[in-house]
């Protein structure tokens, strides 16, 4: 254990030192909020839309945020696998479930701090501070742990060329698209629906979406497929950049 939190407190200095990168992940979502509040404000009362009302609209910006971090996750390990400090990495005794864990630990509060600007900014924004905004964000830890995990997935396999464009774009426009944040997905139905709801996106919203109302006895159901996702993605990820130790060796 003792060895992974040094590789741990290895990457959160890497990670420090691109501080620009960090603070716009971290204010991503705030920015994404001050538009779509804009936007809601213009809409003419008489429409009933909901969408963009606060309430909602803050549960799916926060998960949508995360997006970022899987970038960032995929960049650090691409990285790290295409110079030699990984080569001098496979010759200490650390295991590949433990480099995962050190990739993953120095995140975890980075997300915790984006969903929290998130939160922060929305009572800015018209929300009504209550006691279901604690269970808002706590149930966006697990999906923090689901991004953090297809980020090292896609760390493992690609090069930091490369993975630009699969989480920079292909996840992103994913997550933009088939979570429900932009638009209820209901109103399309049909297959978009269905695949959709095979995915975790939607999920992670719905969520948080029902830990803000107080609905919580709906949250765990949708947690289960985002807790799914982020178990065999990881289980995956620890697989592979094992066979690519043993193939860089």
């Amino acid at each position: 254990m003792r060895r992974t939190l040094v590789f741990a407190s290895r990457n959160t200095k890497e990670i420090l030192r691109d501080i620009f990168t960090l603070i716009f992940g971290i204010l991503f979502p705030l920015v994404l909020l001050v538009l779509l509040s804009a936007i809601n404000a213009s809409i003419p009362k008489e429409a009933s839309m909901t969408l963009f009302n606060i309430k909602n609209l803050v549960p799916g910006v926060a998960v949508f945020g995360l997006s970022f971090i899987s970038l960032f996750t995929a960049t650090i390990v691409s990285k790290d696998r295409c110079t030699s400090f990984i080569l001098r990495l496979f010759t200490s005794p650390l295991k590949p479930y433990q480099y995962i864990i050190g990739y993953t630990l120095p995140l975890i509060p980075i997300s915790l701090m984006q969903t929290l600007v998130c939160y922060i900014a929305s009572f800015f924004m018209g929300l009504e501070f209550t006691v279901s905004i604690i269970p808002a964000i706590l149930v966006n830890l697990p999906t923090a742990l689901l991004y953090i995990a297809m980020g090292l997935l896609c760390g493992t396999i690609f090069n930091d060329k490369m993975v630009g464009g699969v989480c920079g774009a292909l996840l992103t426009n994913l997550s933009a698209w088939l979570s429900s944040t932009w638009f209820d997905i209901s109103l399309i139905g049909g297959t978009f629906e269905k695949i959709a709801n095979l995915l975790p996106f939607i999920h992670a919203v719905k969520a948080g979406r029902y830990a803000l109302m107080g609905n919580y006895s709906e949250i765990l159901p949708e947690l289960l497929w985002v807790f799914g996702y982020a178990f065999v993605i990881a289980v995956v990820a620890v697989v592979l950049f094992n066979y690519k130790m043993k193939q860089d060796k």
